[in-house]
């Protein structure tokens, strides 16, 4: 069975889509069946895995809210175990068309229950906001990951966010752990890039990764591209963090491989 993990947090630009993207490239990279699930109407994990979201016709969208069955709109990739539920902007309308759903907070769960003993991870793209769609995904999630950047500010809305993962575990999803906190746009030449490691690590202390995203121009640039950064520029930092990353995932969760 499958380990699906929602990659969150409200704060906006902290890099949730490019780890998003770049986790699961490098879990598939590692040969793990991956499946990356873009669920912000932004669709930025849909174009940059090299689909144009003005040409998806059925999205997560329509599986939430119309019952589509996911299975049929799932999308290949560049990457051989890499694949993709696509997003377009129609998203931003599911959290009012499921106001009045029954167990709305349960419509992604219930689509994609099915799917867990066809990948190793699932890994969900999230909206900056802490909306319905994000509550879904948390409700679906077995694990979350927080991207933090190393900026001013970087733990404002942690608190809120944390608030709201502790009443998704009481009321919705008893089993939803923290896989961690993911410091992202480090750069090692700044004081305060330097502050913000040693402040998360005194609150957060073993809830924080050890691998540490670099602010990296390859990371920026690939999307444009379609790819993800593992296919622009193996040798970059970037993409070698991340690797790293999928690397600490696999050996602290102790996988098994779903049959090929």
């Amino acid at each position: 069975m499958g380990k699906i993990i929602a990659i969150a947090n409200q704060k906006g630009g902290v890099g949730k889509t490019t780890t998003a993207m770049n986790l699961a490239a490098s879990l598939a990279i590692l040969e793990f069946k991956t499946l990356v699930i873009d669920a912000d109407p932004q669709a930025n994990t849909t174009s940059g895995l090299g689909h144009d979201p003005k040409s998806i016709n059925t999205s997560i969208y329509e599986c939430m809210v119309d019952g589509i069955d996911v299975k049929e709109i799932i999308l290949s990739t560049e990457i051989e175990y890499l694949e993709l539920v696509p997003s377009h902007i129609d998203l931003v309308g599911a959290e009012v068309e499921m106001i009045n759903l029954d167990n709305r907070e349960e419509k992604m769960k219930e689509v994609i229950h099915e799917l867990k003993d066809l990948y190793d991870f699932i890994i969900i793209d999230c909206s900056p906001s802490l909306g319905l769609i994000t509550i879904n995904a948390l409700t679906a999630a077995n694990s979350v990951i927080i991207p933090v950047q190393c900026e001013y500010f970087a733990l404002e809305g942690l608190g809120k966010l944390l608030n709201t993962i502790k009443i998704i575990q009481t009321r919705l999803n008893p089993d939803l752990e923290i896989e961690g906190i993911l410091l992202t746009m480090y750069d090692v030449r700044l004081r305060l890039s330097n502050q913000v490691v040693e402040e998360v690590k005194v609150h957060f202390k073993n809830m924080v990764f050890e691998t540490i995203i670099p602010r990296n121009v390859r990371l920026s640039e690939a999307p444009s591209f379609g790819l993800p950064a593992i296919s622009f520029d193996a040798d970059g930092k970037g993409a070698v963090a991340y690797l790293n990353l999928a690397g600490e995932i696999v050996q602290k969760n102790n996988l098994q491989k779903v049959t090929k």
